[in-house]
């Protein structure tokens, strides 16, 4: 971590109340730095048994996770990357397509020495798991993507056509300019506009996650994420093309009020073994809206034998 992110990251830590209501992680989690290919990821680590891999969205960081971490900290090793240019993983210029990512997620697990692992994904963290899935199918033993499409994949152009999702298309240097010093106001649009009720991603969530996309070179690579699109269909098409659909078990998981039953017609177009469901009560931010069903859901899941 350069010099300047790590007086960023210490600045935040001091920013954030103790009373913010993002759940802090049990005691028994630490965080490392893990060099990938032209990346540092910051990594949550915690817990022993079969590992688990959480892999977070736009809009929000590894911290989402905290709850579902504390339920499967009980019997799992928990790992929980921010990802590239995301929360306090390093900003570099440019690996923002998913098969990249994907890749950063297999070096992460072998700096950790774990060979396979379940992966439970959410937003953007969807599409870095399909790609991790389809170069490594034999390091994921279970597959749950949560509430957003995969692109290239089932109805992707017509998803597209979605006026609630013109930022796919939003960035470069002009845009930066227009959110600069202005993080919060962007980040609100997606936190109320994509809930069941807004009131439940509360204050004390958006100042922390605020913050973190307010670091040095969090929002350009949030809008590069979304830049590389075009290429990880491209990537997505090619993959299932050539070795057909991922195979292992798949729970597609929808908010109720956002992408529901869709998920499961989604990864139906690139997964043989699907198990669709839905998180009641709640849009796409289902950690914030109901992580109690969330929780349930996932962990119902990973446990079948």
């Amino acid at each position: 971590m350069s010099l300047r992110l790590a007086f960023f990251a210490f600045s935040l830590a001091l920013a954030v109340p103790a009373s913010s209501a993002v759940p802090p992680y049990p005691a028994s989690f630490h965080t490392q730095e893990i060099t990938t290919n032209g990346a540092t990821i910051h990594v949550r680590v915690g817990g022993k048994g079969p590992a688990v891999v959480l892999l977070h969205g736009y809009g929000e960081t590894g911290d989402m996770w905290s709850p579902l971490a504390a339920e499967l900290v009980r019997d799992h090793m928990v790992i929980v990357p921010d990802l590239r240019g995301l929360g306090l993983s390093s900003k570099p210029a440019g690996g923002f397509d998913k098969k990249t990512q994907g890749e950063d997620v297999a070096v992460v697990l072998d700096k950790l020495g774990v060979g396979q692992a379940d992966v439970v994904t959410h937003d953007i963290g969807n599409m870095v798991g399909f790609a991790f899935a389809m170069e490594h199918p034999d390091r994921v033993r279970r597959f749950v993507l949560i509430d957003a499409p995969v692109p290239g994949v089932g109805p992707w152009e017509e998803i597209l056509k979605n006026p609630l999702l013109w930022h796919f298309r939003f960035g470069g240097p002009d845009m930066e300019r227009l959110v600069a010093g202005r993080e919060r106001i962007y980040l609100d649009r997606f936190w109320n506009d994509f809930s069941a009720d807004p009131k439940h991603f509360d204050e004390a969530s958006r100042e922390h996650y605020a913050k973190l996309y307010a670091l040095p070179g969090a929002m350009h690579s949030g809008f590069e994420q979304f830049h590389a699109f075009d290429q990880d269909a491209i990537d997505n098409r090619a993959w299932l093309a050539s070795k057909g659909k991922l195979t292992m078990p798949v729970l597609a998981l929808g908010g109720e009020k956002s992408f529901g039953d869709q998920m499961a017609v989604v990864m139906r177009a690139g997964a043989t073994n699907v198990t669709g469901g839905i998180v009641p009560g709640s849009g796409h931010w289902i950690m914030e809206e109901n992580p109690a069903a969330t929780v349930q859901l996932v962990r119902a899941f990973l446990d079948k034998p």
